[in-house]
């Protein structure tokens, strides 16, 4: 097995569910001829050709309208937004006909729609959005956030594979990232929706994170840990369902929690999370929940400005501290 990237991940889990089923077939921008925006279906139009690889026009709402009609019929969508934000244009698509199908009248929906997410490389306020909050509330919908190589093979498999409608969001900054380049099964795997991952077992404080904010949390747990503080670090991997059990598991044993996203803070998930630990883990709070997420305003174009507006693994460590001195 040779290492592979995040985004080599992610094209292999697409590809070998092309092969072993007849019915995957994706489709959007930019995806057959020219290979994808990140060349994810990099070769897929030559292998699987034009009925499964194809280039739609530049209209989201079309792409998920019509992935969802095929979905109802029988077939297994894997639609991408060019970029995350882009997914605006299809939300009525998603939020009020996709998501509520099965409950109206029983109809699977295997639609995956991937999104990629993130801020990096300066692109400004429309290529950079987090939008992943703006669907967890909607019932209907299942939600992933994978921060490793493995889990963004295993989760796309399992995605595909599902009946419901899954956003499946993948931090570009990811894509390439050296650090989580890694050796992956050969054999089919896949990874369950809905179970989190703990990174870093400790016992002073817990992170609850996921994306790219997993390996910036591990970091800053790393620093404190030369201090003799030991952090409990949580990947979600999945946000709608989230596996509420480890999050209360751990804040139980380490009686302080800090969220951490790159989405903006208002509205943001972490806003859930911190709900759910006051209601039904509040006696074993030592502190007041933390959340440290992006600051609340478009993402700037500016380097400078991008680099203020995200968190970071100096954020997190600060924040980390604060935590532990209350």
């Amino acid at each position: 097995m040779q290492p592979v990237t995040y985004l080599e991940a992610i094209s292999a889990g697409l590809r070998e569910e092309m092969e072993r089923d007849e019915s995957v077939f994706c489709l959007g921008e930019d995806i057959g001829v020219y290979g994808g925006a990140f060349k994810i279906t990099k070769g897929f139009l030559d292998d699987f050709g034009e009925d499964r690889v194809i280039d739609a026009p530049v209209a989201e709402s079309v792409i998920i309208g019509a992935a969802m009609g095929a979905a109802i019929m029988g077939m297994r969508p894997v639609a991408e937004m060019q970029f995350a934000d882009f997914i605006t244009c299809g939300f009525n698509q998603l939020v009020n006909n996709a998501a509520k199908a099965h409950y109206r009248w029983g109809a699977a929906v295997p639609l995956v729609v991937r999104c990629p997410s993130g801020a990096i490389g300066n692109a400004g306020p429309f290529h950079s959005q987090n939008p992943e909050a703006w669907f967890c509330k909607v019932p209907g919908l299942k939600v992933v956030a994978p921060a490793t190589t493995y889990d963004a093979k295993g989760l796309l498999k399992s995605s595909i594979r599902d009946n419901n409608p899954v956003l499946y969001f993948e931090h570009k900054g990811l894509y390439r990232f050296p650090r989580i380049r890694e050796e992956i099964p050969e054999d089919d795997y896949t990874v369950p929706i809905g179970e989190a991952a703990i990174r870093r077992e400790g016992i002073d404080a817990t992170i609850v994170t996921y994306g790219k904010m997993v390996f910036h949390s591990l970091d800053a747990a790393e620093t404190l840990a030369g201090e003799g503080i030991e952090t409990e670090v949580i990947d979600l991997r999945s946000l709608l369902p989230y596996d509420k059990q480890a999050i209360l598991e751990s804040v139980r044993k380490t009686n302080r929690l800090l969220i951490v996203h790159e989405d903006t803070l208002t509205g943001g998930f972490g806003g859930e999370i911190a709900a759910v630990v006051a209601e039904e883990a509040f006696e074993h709070l030592d502190a007041p929940v933390r959340r440290l997420a992006a600051i609340d305003t478009p993402v700037p174009f500016s380097p400078p400005l991008e680099h203020y507006f995200l968190p970071n693994t100096e954020k997190v460590t600060a924040a980390l501290r604060d935590l532990l001195a209350y």
